[in-house]
């Protein structure tokens, strides 16, 4: 059995601009849904919000997002979980770390750390905290 894991993340109303953003930022093709396409918009300003959207990148990247709609209680919580992005060298992780940076608040520089030629932490414009790091052969050192 083969099996893949992709991060679904909810938003409301903003899942459109986070995909077409992580769409930009990984190089990605965005696949959209609306409640409107389905016929399942509970009401009018809903209709373009996203159903189901995803977006998959050459890379083997792929993140997942949906509006929650307004009739279904929604609280993004605080710190609910981090997205990790490993690279294989520092060359790889850069150019996303500069593009996922643009609005975000950094966390922690991406550099090289005690277990990993770099590491960072960054919260993005929509709120979702990315770790982005190159993975170290020998495994973390302390």
């Amino acid at each position: 059995m083969n099996l893949k894991s992709t991060t679904h993340v909810n938003f409301r109303g903003d899942a459109r601009a986070a995909l077409e953003f992580y769409r930009d930022v990984f190089d990605g093709e965005l696949t959209v849904i609306t409640y409107g396409m389905m016929n399942a918009a509970q009401r009018p300003e809903e209709a373009e919000h996203i159903m189901w959207g995803q977006v998959t990148a050459a890379s083997g990247f792929a993140i997942m997002a949906f509006d929650v709609p307004a009739d279904r209680p929604y609280d993004k919580g605080v710190a609910p979980f981090f997205e990790s992005v490993r690279g294989q060298s520092v060359q790889d992780v850069t150019p996303i770390w500069e593009r996922l940076s643009a609005g975000a608040t950094v966390l922690q520089e991406l550099k090289p750390s005690p277990w990993a030629p770099a590491y960072g932490m960054l919260t993005d414009r929509f709120g979702l905290t990315w770790v982005v790091d190159v993975a170290s052969e020998a495994g973390p050192t302390m």
